[in-house]
This record gives structure tokens, C-alpha cells and sequence, in this order.
């Protein structure tokens, strides 16, 4: 079965006055359909990094290497199919939260809808989404906190948040960059079981979860953990959850 996500020999490098820096080097990673993927690293390993080429966030170096999603490689994706890659296909969850102080709980799980479907698209379905958005925030503990601002909640509940904002759109694919990295482990443990209960998708599917972390006792939620290390993925050096 094709994998829903490919990275093939994937190198990125950054140039920093006038000096180059490789941050990945020649780094390859196979995603299936439903699967909890946990890229686990030290700070500087490239995680980050890969995670913004998967999301179509940036471009790996040209000619090295590519990215696939369902087959089709981002680098031959237009700005605006790319575009509606990043708004329809994948979800992103970041270690800083990106809500906006002038919105409340339920417009910020909103604006992912309000970007994917227009102006027009939006108000024609906005009953049904609001209501989808109203179910995350209710699985997420949250549906006492729809008119509240993000100042008024905890990281934990931010977070939360932006969870469910990334979920708005039903994506293929959720990426996460260090979800709990802010966090006491109490509540970064409560926002791993958050994301494990919404694996089952509407669709009947099993949400495709690529999750990049520095903690191992995080990565053991994955399914299978990928080691990434001074920008390469270690051949080899795959193991299955509970490991």
C-alpha cells in the first residue's frame, strides 16, 4: 500500500551570513494511512525542519530529494494547490499555541474553516461547522470555554484549543511540532490522551498523526518511533510502540 506521506533523501540547508548550514541531510520517512508516526530527536536534530517540508511550509533543497503526498510530490504542486494542501490536507499543531488574543475559544477553532472554504464558502456552511467545532472543543473539556479569550486558559487549555482548531478540517494528515513541549508532564500526558481519543475520524478512519518530540516517554504514544539524529533518520533504527 502507497504510503500517505514519503520523504526520499530529503537535504536541507539554511545559509546564515555566509556561512551554510545543513540542517537535514539526505533524510527519508514513510507514513502510512491511520498511523501515529513519532519522529523523536535532540534539539538541532532537524525535526522542526522536517516537519515544515512535510507540511509544504518550505522546500527541501533543489534536486535533493522528495516529498509525496498520496503520490503526488509537493515540489510539482502550484502555489495554490500547495495552498490548499497546507489548508485542506493537513492539520498543524505547534509547540507555541498561534491563537489570536482578539478572538475566543470557538472563533480561533474557526479560522482554519474560514481559510479553507472563503468568505462565501464559510457563511453557507457555518451552522455545520460550528458544530463540528463545538464537538472538538466538547471532546476536548472544553465546551464551558467557547466565549472565552486565550488569556483567560491555561497552556493545557490553550493548547487544547489549538488542537481542535487543527481538526476543523477533517485533514489527512496531523502534524504536531513538540505539542507538549511547554507543558507540565501532567498535562502534556492529558494532551496526548486528547489526541488519542480523536484518532477515529468521522470519516470512519483513523487520523495519520506525525508527531515530533525530544521526550521519549512521549514518543511511546506513537504507534512506531522514527530516530532522527544530526539531521539524518538512522537506518535501522525504527521501533514499534512499547519498545
Amino acid at each position: 500500500m502507497e504510503p500517505i506521506l514519503l520523504a526520499q533523501h530529503v537535504s536541507k540547508t539554511y545559509r546564515l551570513g555566509r556561512v551554510d548550514v545543513p540542517v537535514l541531510r539526505d533524510a527519508s520517512l514513510h507514513v502510512d494511512e491511520g498511523e501515529w508516526v513519532a519522529i523523536l530527536g535532540a534539539s538541532g536534530s532537524g525535526k522542526s525542519t522536517l516537519m515544515h517540508l512535510l507540511g509544504g511550509l518550505d522546500r527541501c533543497d533543489h534536486k535533493r530529494g522528495v516529498i509525496e503526498f498520496r503520490g503526488r510530490a509537493l515540489s510539482g504542486m502550484g502555489a495554490r494547490e500547495l495552498d490548499a494542501y497546507r489548508a485542506r490536507s493537513v492539520g498543524f499543531v505547534f509547540q507555541s499555541y498561534h491563537l489570536l488574543a482578539e478572538l475566543n475559544v470557538l472563533e480561533n477553532v474557526l479560522v482554519g474553516a474560514m481559510i479553507r472554504h472563503g468568505r462565501l464558502g464559510f457563511h453557507a456552511r457555518r451552522a455545520s461547522l460550528r458544530s463540528r467545532a463545538g464537538s472538538l472543543l466538547e471532546a476536548m473539556g472544553l465546551d464551558h470555554h467557547l466565549k472565552h479569550r486565550p488569556v483567560e486558559l491555561s497552556g493545557g487549555e490553550r493548547q487544547r484549543v489549538a488542537i481542535a482548531r487543527s481538526l476543523i478540517n477533517e485533514p489527512d494528515v496531523l502534524l504536531a511540532d513538540e505539542p507538549t513541549g511547554n507543558l507540565d508532564e501532567k498535562t502534556g500526558g492529558s494532551i496526548l490522551d486528547a489526541i488519542a481519543a480523536l484518532r477515529d475520524r468521522p470519516d470512519g478512519q483513523r487520523q495519520t498523526i506525525v508527531m515530533v518530540t525530544h521526550a521519549r516517554e512521549v514518543a511511546r504514544r506513537a504507534d512506531r518511533l522514527v530516530h532522527l539524529r544530526s539531521g539524518k533518520v538512522l537506518l535501522g533504527d525504527i521501533e514499534p510502540v512499547g519498545v
